[in-house]
């Protein structure tokens, strides 16, 4: 069966070691965790860990169940594009020396929207938010037009869409 691309929210308590042993549970399983991203909540005892892996749907079941049996994982959501809300960070320094050279980067960018950050003699850095695949359009077209000196980029964040908290009901 193919893999598919499984995005789960994971509530957790925010003390340290709670990274290691949430990644290494996933290592000794053999899943390799594509995008992973960590942060503290609304409230502070609590921190979200967004997981994206690719794995057959006959494991998710599974995945769910072996976090959860982890003292400190609180809740754990599978989330579809369908019931959540989800953006990516890139950070990304383009070659541009000259004044013609910025303007062309600058012009190029008036179709993208993206922030631009600094501007030295030779780049200009940007930051660009949104979903994966126009992150990856961006990059696309950058490298086809100019020449990338550096990036950064975030794995998946995600919230799940309607009026509720993912902690309050912990």
């Amino acid at each position: 069966m193919a893999e598919e691309k499984l995005v789960l929210s994971v509530l957790v308590d925010n003390v340290s070691g709670v990274l290691q042993r949430v990644a290494s549970l996933f290592s000794r399983r053999g899943y390799n965790i594509s995008s992973l991203t960590v942060s503290e909540t609304e409230d502070s005892a609590f921190s979200r860990m967004t997981i994206e892996i690719n794995t057959e749907p006959e494991n998710v079941r599974q995945i769910k169940s072996q976090l959860l049996k982890l003292e400190i994982v609180k809740k754990v959501a599978q989330l579809t594009d369908a019931k959540s809300v989800s953006s990516e960070l890139l950070l990304v320094k383009v070659k541009a020396a000259g004044v013609e050279n910025k303007n062309a980067l600058l012009a190029f960018n008036m179709r993208y929207g993206a922030r631009v950050l600094d501007v030295s003699l030779s780049t200009i850095t940007f930051e660009f938010t949104g979903e994966g695949s126009a992150i990856d359009e961006f990059l696309a077209e950058i490298e086809k037009n100019f020449e990338i000196v550096e990036l950064a980029r975030t794995g998946v964040t995600s919230l799940e869409r309607g009026e509720g908290s993912f902690t309050e009901d912990v």
